[in-house]
């Protein structure tokens, strides 16, 4: 969405508030295809998949670029920040990008983030002049220390990667937005069906980025279209300030007085 609605991600305007995680899809034609039914502008791809130059890591970066989307590299699968920020440094060279999206694993169930390590190499990145996309938990300290470190965004988690649970806290999540209305927020991670993705741009997320709902659905397309009109029905639903909640009931045609041309007697049984 755009016009009165505007987003930027390090000053760079957005159309589309869905990001896609490029990983575990069936083949890369149904990539492409989701990518497209998206109609989403960035997605993520890891260096590691990337990485020695195999013919099938070229195949694949080339089908990324044939989309026109922007790519977003992440540092999936490292354990700490001096892992983290060397993979942000190869990941430079090879897609020819400032951004990164950051991931410091700290917890092997539940792959949480370690968020001591991820404050850590935050604060280097951005140091070292890269546009930080931290994946994190809806800690509202670590949320204010990323910021502090160099941060212009937060990719707050809704529940477990890949769980597709859904808002395990919508209390934490909607504490985070209220306390930082002017940072951009994407909620990465957990979600797994259209309706969590409208729930969460109904708070006023600005974004949501999403990998696994959609590369493993039963026609990954249909998917992927599905939450790019459950993302747009959000935010609207978000923007149009919805009604508030009441106890009691409130007729939606409401009497007033007698009905018209009633006489009293003839009104009893």
């Amino acid at each position: 969405m755009t016009g009165a609605d505007p987003l930027t991600f390090y000053g760079a305007p957005m159309r589309a508030r869905l990001l896609l995680g490029t990983a575990r899809f069936p083949s890369p034609a149904i990539l492409a295809e989701a990518i497209r039914a998206a109609s989403c502008e960035i997605v993520t791809v890891s260096l590691r998949r990337e990485a020695g130059g195999s013919r099938a890591g070229e195949s694949f970066w080339s089908l990324v670029r044939e989309t026109g989307v922007r790519v977003l590299p992440n540092t999936a699968g490292c354990r700490t920040a001096k892992e983290a920020i060397a993979t942000a440094q190869m990941a430079r060279e090879v897609f020819e990008t400032d951004w990164i999206k950051l991931e410091v694993i700290g917890e092997e169930d539940t792959l949480q983030p370690d968020v001591f390590g991820l404050v850590e190499a935050a604060k280097a990145l951005a140091a070292d002049g890269f546009k930080v996309f931290p994946y994190t938990t809806d800690d509202l300290v670590v949320a204010e220390k990323l910021l502090d470190a160099g941060c212009a965004l937060l990719m707050p988690w809704a529940a477990p990667i890949g769980s597709g649970r859904g808002l395990n806290n919508p209390f934490a999540l909607r504490a985070l937005r209220a306390h930082f209305p002017g940072v951009p927020l994407v909620v990465d991670a957990g979600l797994g069906a259209p309706s969590h993705a409208a729930a969460v741009m109904e708070m006023g997320y600005d974004a949501v980025l999403l990998n696994t709902a959609v590369s493993r659905a039963g026609d990954p397309v249909m998917m992927a279209r599905a939450f790019a009109g459950a993302v747009e029905a959000g935010r609207l639903g978000y923007l149009a300030q919805p009604m508030t909640p009441r106890d009691m009931a409130e007729p939606s045609t409401p009497v007033i007085g007698r009905p018209f041309g009633a006489e009293p007697d003839k009104l009893r049984c």
